[in-house]
């Protein structure tokens, strides 16, 4: 790892007071709010946290967006205002070498749309399919307890993913559900969540650094729904690095 990238970390630290109180750190660069992966990402990680107490992590995002859509984010997703910075550009991204998508020069939805088509984003339709078809080897999502309210005419309990496909791994329909309640959420506050159109392509990363502020780890992301190196696990990675 090049000194210059740990002194723009270093940066980003100090600009930001990115200081927390534990051992290790986890900063996290979304795009867009309103972006696909800057919802499900927030979400497994306010989930991490609450499952994990215990652990030894301080968590800061940067995303794209203003005030008035980080209040709705936050709201939504549960992840903690206070840890959150919204800025207006993606200069951040730019100057961490972070993927700015597809451009072919005809805006921002033109490359997004392409991009969810898998063009210059290989692992999307992948992603998009195991939505539908299920995954034996991740985890389910719906407690059979959790009540579904899609478009606000559709509503159901997750104890329907459980008769119909059985539990303990992510059922078919099931992670599209999740998707598609994001979905909703960005398209009826799109004026907050989408400060402006051009960052649609716009990919984030994530930097793990230690108590001395050291990245020990860091991934950048290329693809629509490829906010993670697993996404079988989005954030197994933490419970991997991050010891006591």
């Amino acid at each position: 790892m090049s000194d210059k990238f740990q002194n723009d970390i270093n940066h980003l630290v100090e600009e930001f007071n990115f200081i927390g109180q534990k051992k290790f750190k986890l900063i996290v660069l979304f795009g867009l709010l309103g972006d696909f992966d800057s919802f499900e990402y927030a979400i497994n990680l306010k989930n991490f946290i609450d499952n994990h107490k215990e652990k030894n992590l301080d968590i800061f995002a940067i995303a794209i967006g203003n005030q008035n859509g980080k209040n709705k984010f936050c709201k939504f997703t549960g992840f903690l205002e206070e840890s959150l910075i919204v800025v207006s550009d993606n200069q951040i991204h730019n100057n961490l070498k972070v993927s700015r998508g597809l451009d072919i020069g005809l805006g921002g939805w033109i490359n997004m749309l392409l991009m969810l088509s898998g063009i210059n984003s290989f692992k999307t339709i992948k992603e998009v399919i195991r939505g539908y078809t299920g995954d034996k080897k991740a985890k389910q999502i719906y407690s059979e307890f959790d009540k579904i309210d899609i478009l606000k005419f559709l509503k159901f309990s997750g104890n329907s993913f459980k008769k119909v496909f059985g539990e303990g791994y992510l059922r078919p329909f099931e992670l599209a559900t999740f998707r598609l309640n994001n979905m909703n959420e960005i398209i009826q506050n799109w004026s907050d969540y989408i400060l402006d159109e051009e960052y649609l392509p716009q990919r984030g990363a994530s930097f793990l650094l230690n108590d001395q502020n050291q990245v020990v780890y860091k991934f950048f992301s290329s693809d629509v729904l490829g906010y993670s190196s697993n996404m079988r696990d989005p954030v197994g990675f933490l419970s991997d690095l991050i010891k006591e």
